[in-house]
Parts: C-alpha cells; structure tokens; sequence
C-alpha cells in the first residue's frame, strides 16, 4: 500500500486530480478499513454502512489531508470515529447497545460473512462486552497487530492510557472465558 500511498498523496497534492486519488484510496483501503470497522461495529450490514459514512467523510474533508500523518492513519482514525460514533447513536436510540449482548456469539455463527468456529466467536462476544474504547484499543493492538504509538496516533491519546486500557481489556476477556469453562 505504501507504493499507492505516495502516488495518492502526489495526485493529492497536484490538486488536478482528487477524483483518480480518491478512486485509489477507495481501492486500496475498502477492505482493511471494512474489517477495522466489522471488529467495533459486529455486524457485516452495520459494517457496510459504517464504511459507507467513512468514505464519504474522508471525501468531503479530503482537501484537509495534509500529508502530516500517513494517509492509512488519516483514514483509521475517521473509521475508528465512525465507528464509535454509530455504536454511540444506536445505543441513544434504543436505549441498550446495538446487540443483544447474551446473543452475540449466536449472531455471528450464523452470519453469512462469519468464517470463525465456535472458540471465536466467544471471543468476539467477549470483545463485544468491552466498553466501547476498550473493545477499540483490543481491537487494533489484537487483530491489527498495532504499535501504541500508531493506536495513539489514531485515537489521539496516550500510550500510557492505551496499555492501561487493553490490559484491562485482556484481563476481562480472560476472566469471561474462565467464567464460561
């Protein structure tokens, strides 16, 4: 991605053609920015709206991209807060979390798009039991294999705060499988 990274970033910066970049940035991303967004959100529909608002936030706020950051960064950190921001409107909106949390293992077994066995889906559910920024932090130093300082840049906190928030998050994922032995 680096390779179509630069090349973005130069048609970028041209300003002539912030269509062709943006059609790169679209290729290039869609997938990995789905599956950051899938760990947060759960579910492949939510997932696909979620994608959705994403790429068309970074369209409208594409002339702030400066280049101080790498451009993978840039578009994480604008799905991550999509992301946040959905699960944060959903849960006003009925009151509770998006998901039936007793279900959510039920719900990504029998998802079309959910290719895990049963010992993955109790993590995903374990997962989804995190608040919502420690789901996140997981999420992205677990799956995404993330340095802090990377995470940090996304979320636009400390490292310190990040290491706190995911040990916490290992330890309650640890605790919900010895409860469910």
């Amino acid at each position: 991605m680096m390779g179509d990274d630069d090349k973005i970033c130069e048609l970028l910066a041209s300003g002539k053609s912030k269509k062709k970049a943006f059609e790169m940035i679209v290729k290039s991303y869609s997938k990995c920015l789905y599956w950051k967004i899938r760990y947060i959100v759960l579910t492949h529909e939510d997932a696909d709206d979620v994608l959705q608002n994403t790429f068309l936030k970074a369209w409208s706020n594409i002339d702030s991209f400066r280049g101080n950051s790498k451009l993978s960064t840039w578009l994480y950190s604008i799905a991550i807060n999509e992301a946040l921001d959905y699960l944060r409107k959903s849960k006003n909106s009925i009151g509770a979390g998006n998901t039936d949390d007793m279900n959510i293992a039920h719900k990504l077994m029998a998802d079309e798009y959910f290719d895990g066995d049963e010992i993955h889906a109790m993590l995903m559910q374990a997962v989804a039991l995190l608040p919502d920024v420690q789901r996140t932090v997981f999420n992205l130093r677990y799956f995404d294999n993330l340095k802090y300082s990377e995470i940090s840049a996304i979320l636009n906190t400390s490292e310190g705060a990040l290491k706190a928030s995911y040990h916490i998050a290992v330890k309650k994922i640890s605790d919900y499988f010895h409860l469910h032995e």
